[in-house]
């Protein structure tokens, strides 16, 4: 009733103001013309952009040029009512002179949020990373959003192009891997995204592969340099394991949740994750025990049969687990355990919900019980034909079923059964290790996991200007 009222009100008001002249003339007071600013956003609230555009057109002459505080909030929703009328074109130009308006009031944190406004309309907040991985390479490109005072990522485009394995034979894929480059360059022109928004990095499994040749090294960081289309662009070839922990909790885990919430990345060559405490110090958790290193200790220089691999993958995990995994886990502080829920990242962990959750194709978090560790190692360990080719015939939505074929395709492509078999394994004894009596836990997979650390590279960089600004700006404020 009160809204019927509200709209039944407006509409008399506009009616009246269009019909009768002097009602319908510009504002000749400062405090008319803020009478016509605050109905007109009220206007834009009830999706009415033109009939905001027209009072604050009205407003414009009483305040431009005598009050700059309102002169520029004038400009600020002009461009927003010209946005939501579907004209860019004004709108981008208006929010520039409100922009250049609380620049010279030195309101520096309403200069940055109409900066962002303007950012958004040119598509300026678009992001890009390449990953050097020891065995593929990784393209993303996202676009932030700004949400309950921190950045989100939406993610736009993801590229792998697998089998280019450095670190195995690095010379020999150094084609492989100036293609891949090329690929992921490509896409990124068509997204014209400028070079301060790329992020090239080798990971720290390549990196810590490659340190045994340094010559080899070498070698690749200026082969692929000069693949490079832009020679503003560099590639990072000094990522640590602890500082990949860190970007990618940053970028897999909302800062929402930071306070409950831990991140733990099962990865080929080690496993890394942790938390942060509410001074936003990192504390990680870092083991140099991945799915691909397990498979090496259980097969130790051996070609096992799939029988005799499964026997020996459960000693050899048993042991990790009760002589680095637990200890590590006991001595990370009450911080690490006390964080009820994990966000999980990892093949592994993919490829359960791929395969146990067809249906969830898509879903950015999915919670992974006990339960299902429990009949995924079974299916694993005796049923993996089966396991691998789930049938999605029952998932209803076309789109989600498409996706899930896709999906199951490219698991299988990637992660074979001796590495299913270590990995489940592994997360069994993780799980276990992290839920305690007095603390059990909820674990989640993350979708885009793998390369949330790319993400992470910038959230946090824009995260934390957005902060300085804002600071900046409490000083200035009147």
């Amino acid at each position: 009733m009160k809204r019927f009222f509200s709209l039944s009100y407006l509409s008399l008001f506009l009616a009246v103001t269009t019909a009768c002249p002097v009602l319908a003339q510009k504002a000749v007071s400062t405090g008319q013309a803020i009478q016509y600013i605050k109905l007109a956003n009220t206007l834009r609230a009830l999706d009415k952009p033109q009939d905001a555009i027209n009072l604050l057109e009205r407003a414009l002459p009483a305040v431009r040029g005598k009050d700059r505080y309102w002169e520029a909030v004038t400009y600020e929703l002009l461009g927003l009512a010209y946005y939501e009328n579907s004209n860019t074109e004004n709108a981008d130009y208006y929010l520039k002179l409100a922009r250049s308006r609380y620049e010279k009031l030195r309101y520096v944190a309403s200069a940055w949020g109409v900066n962002e406004l303007i950012r958004e309309l040119s598509g300026k907040n678009l992001y890009a990373g390449i990953q050097f991985g020891a065995s593929d390479v990784k393209l993303v490109i996202f676009k932030t959003r700004y949400e309950s005072d921190f950045y989100e990522k939406d993610i736009k485009t993801r590229i792998q192009v697998p089998n280019v394995s450095f670190v195995a034979d690095a010379t020999n894929s150094l084609k492989a891997g100036q293609d891949a480059l090329k690929v992921c360059l490509d896409s990124i022109r068509h997204y014209n995204i400028p070079a301060e928004r790329i992020f090239i990095v080798f990971s720290n499994e390549m990196k810590e592969g490659l340190a045994r040749t340094p010559a080899t090294k070498k070698m690749l960081y200026d082969q692929l340099s000069r693949a490079l289309s832009n020679s503003s662009l560099r590639i990072d070839t000094t990522l640590s394991t602890h500082r990949e922990a860190e970007l990618f909790t940053v970028g897999s885990i909302p800062r929402k949740v930071w306070p409950t919430t831990s991140a733990l990345n099962i990865g080929s060559d080690a496993t890394a994750g942790g938390y942060f405490d509410p001074n936003r110090t990192f504390h990680p958790i870092e083991l140099p025990v991945g799915v691909n290193t397990l498979v090496s200790r259980i097969e130790n220089k051996r070609s096992l049969s799939t029988d005799a691999f499964k026997r020996e993958a459960q000693r050899v995990v048993k042991a990790v687990a009760d002589t680095a995994l637990g200890p590590r886990f006991k001595t990370r502080g009450t911080g690490l355990q006390n964080r009820r829920t994990v966000g999980l990242g990892g093949d592994v962990a993919w490829a359960l919900v791929t395969y146990l959750h067809p249906e969830k194709s898509g879903t950015t978090a999915v919670a992974i019980s006990m339960e299902d560790v429990d009949q995924f190692k079974k299916r694993v360990m005796d049923d993996y034909q089966a396991l691998t080719h789930p049938d999605v015939k029952q998932i209803a939505d076309a789109l989600t079923r498409t996706k899930a074929e896709q999906e199951i395709r490219t698991v299988r492509n990637q992660v074979g059964e001796k590495q299913l078999i270590a990995g489940v394994l592994w997360l069994e004894a993780i799980m276990k290790t992290y839920s305690t009596p007095s603390v059990p836990k909820r674990f989640v997979f993350i979708r885009n996991a793998d390369i949330g650390w790319v993400t992470g590279k910038f959230l946090e960089t824009i995260s934390g200007e957005y902060e300085s600004t804002i600071a900046r700006g409490a000083l200035y404020t009147r």
